[in-house]
């Protein structure tokens, strides 16, 4: 592949803290390449390096002579006297730029619904970040570099921008290096992965999910480098006394290494625990909008005639165009805002929290330190049925011993983000609530956030355009389309995306459903998106099930090891018999994965 720019030896270092240190790396033709790494680690630095915004202490950066490299910085750069029209395009004619198929394509997709003579100082966020896109994506260049491009667009915004990178070059052609926190955008446009920490960069080959399972792999083997020898000498102690299983060969399915690495892990959450405790603390009745409408006085309702009901230990998230009353519906449920008619009903048990898009609520205790903050609230909270002190949770949510005496006015915007939230948990609400909870938030920081609320008894409201979290914290979704109206999401994101085009393109959004609620495709010749969605819940419900029997597997040949020793063979021809039962079994579901990985082309 041909070289388009990188770096040799560089180091940058700001004050006593050096973020990169003697780093030589470089983007090649068909790179598509994603950096992570916690806040501060040097993520932006090192893009703004590569991108020949800032220049390095010591070493250089190298660029192919003929590269052109676009740059999109996380903050606004736009000149707010323009109108949207002069910003994308400048001076150039409508028919100038309309007829280049791409700049019409970047058009339709990001700002179709902007008004092309507003000026940009009137826009909202997510139609600035639009623009700024737009403005990006109409030119030709070899390398693309973007700076977290998700901030404040809406999941449909998210899906369009990662479907028209895929698609804007050819596979071996031209370069991507991208930084954002949006963990489903990684996976979807990324082949390749750098982790930026300690003034170091490790790479990886794949999205966020190889990643993940890579660095996992990484870590369990540094772990286990002490205790080497003497995990070989049990291992093959043990593999002495039990025999070699007799199986035949069987290919080696991807899946193997993730289910290896996971196989002592339980379920994210004990939904059925989590209920118990939930409906304990709340009762049966927590928050219910019964018919209601809501207008503030434009003509045109917000919410029309709306019921919906939450219930104790509910994980509900919600999804929606800009402007179609996410925060609204939050805003009622906490009670917050009143509707026009309608009914709300409140459990007498109920208490809201509400996590917003704002940290000014931080303002009033600026000049205390982290964990005086804390403290002064509560000393203790229960978490997973654990009592922890204030300390062990802050370190939970990443901030280590040093970092809690530092002043809140101090913190970083994922910091503070993060104690914004430490707050409200603190508080002990029954219902919690978050407006797009991902701002400024590194990918590890998300990982500890999503591992905390897992053991959270309560009611949880979600909001927010980042769809890993979503998908990953909330058991279902609903969906606001803009027409005053709520729709279950029983086919998750991907349905939400696909009753969007419908009304985008003007299709009939009540047209035959199948069960899931989803159209079915028509003349296609390979499997229907419905076939999909069935297709991945079947993998997904093998994979849990393998991996169960992954760690039963593992438990009875320790017990035969241990039976083995002390000479109890009738124990052992017992427990040899119900192995070769578990792994039949596991061989019929490694058919049925087969099965569900074909359907899904993987």
């Amino acid at each position: 592949m041909a070289h388009l720019l990188g770096a040799e030896n560089v180091s940058m270092a700001f004050g006593t803290r050096t973020v990169l240190d003697s780093l030589s790396l470089g983007l090649e033709d068909g790179d598509r390449i994603g950096m992570v790494g916690r806040n501060g680690d040097g993520k932006s630095t090192l893009m703004r390096l590569l991108a020949g915004r800032i220049t390095a202490d010591s070493g250089r950066v190298t660029k192919r002579g003929d590269v052109r490299v676009a740059y999109l910085d996380q903050t606004d750069v736009l000149d707010g006297q323009l109108t949207v029209g002069e910003a994308i395009v400048g001076e150039a004619a409508d028919h100038e730029w309309a007829s280049n198929p791409l700049v019409r394509e970047v058009m339709g997709g990001l700002v179709g619904e902007v008004d092309w003579h507003a000026e940009v100082s009137s826009l909202s966020g997510g139609q600035k970040r639009r623009v700024a896109l737009a403005k990006l994506l109409i030119g030709d260049h070899e390398v693309i570099m973007l700076d977290e491009p998700t901030n404040h667009l809406d999941v449909e915004g998210v899906a369009w921008l990662a479907k028209h990178l895929k698609n804007r070059w050819r596979a071996n052609q031209n370069g991507l290096l991208v930084v954002t926190h949006d963990r489903w955008f990684l996976d979807e446009i990324c082949t390749r992965t750098w982790e930026v920490h300690d003034g170091t960069v490790d790479p990886f080959d794949g999205g966020y999910a190889a990643y993940v399972l890579a660095r996992a792999e990484r870590d369990r083997t540094a772990a286990v480098v002490e205790n080497k020898r003497a995990q070989l000498v049990k291992k093959e102690l043990a593999w002495l006394r039990r025999g070699a299983p007799a199986r035949t060969a069987k290919p080696k399915f991807r899946i193997e290494a993730a289910n290896t690495l996971i196989a002592d892990v339980p379920q994210p959450r004990d939904s059925v625990a989590l209920n118990k405790m939930a409906t304990a603390r709340l009762g049966k009745d927590v928050l219910d909008l019964e018919h209601v409408s809501l207008d503030f006085g434009t003509g045109k309702p917000l919410f029309n005639n709306i019921t919906l009901r939450l219930a104790p230990g509910e994980r509900i998230g919600i999804v929606g165009v800009n402007g179609a009353g996410k925060s609204t519906l939050m805003r009622l449920l906490n009670g917050e805002v009143e509707p026009t008619s309608g009914v709300i009903k409140r459990g007498k048990t109920v208490k809201t929290a509400i996590l917003t898009q704002e940290v000014k609520e931080l303002d009033e205790v600026a000049d205390m330190r982290l964990i005086e903050v804390i403290k002064s609230e509560r000393v203790s909270f229960e978490v997973g049925g654990k009592e922890i002190s204030a300390g062990q949770l802050a370190e939970q949510l990443g901030f280590g011993t040093d970092k809690q005496w530092t002043p809140v006015k101090e913190l970083s915007g994922g910091e503070r983000r993060r104690l914004q939230l430490l707050r409200l948990l603190i508080g002990e609400p029954n219902v919690l609530m978050l407006d797009e909870p991902t701002n400024d938030l590194d990918t590890d920081t998300l990982a500890a956030i999503e591992d905390m609320l897992d053991g959270w008894p309560g009611t949880l409201v979600v909001v927010s355009h980042d769809r890993y979290l979503l998908e990953r914290v909330t058991d279902h979704q609903i969906a606001l389309l803009g027409d005053g109206k709520i729709r279950g999401l029983p086919g998750g994101v991907d349905q939400y995306l696909e009753l969007r085009e419908g009304v985008q393109s003007g299709g009939n959004t009540g047209a035959p459903t199948d069960k899931s609620g989803s159209s079915p495709v028509v003349g296609s010749t390979g499997p229907t998106e419905a076939e999909k969605r069935e297709a991945r819940k079947e993998l997904n419900r093998v994979e849990r099930q393998m991996s169960k029997l992954d760690t039963q597997i593992a438990k009875l040949h320790t017990q035969m090891a241990t039976a083995s020793e002390a000479m109890k063979f009738d124990e052992v021809a017992t427990l040899n018999a119900k192995l070769q039962e578990i792994e039949s079994e596991k061989e019929e579901l490694e058919m049925t994965w087969l099965e569900a990985a074909e359907i899904l082309g993987e």
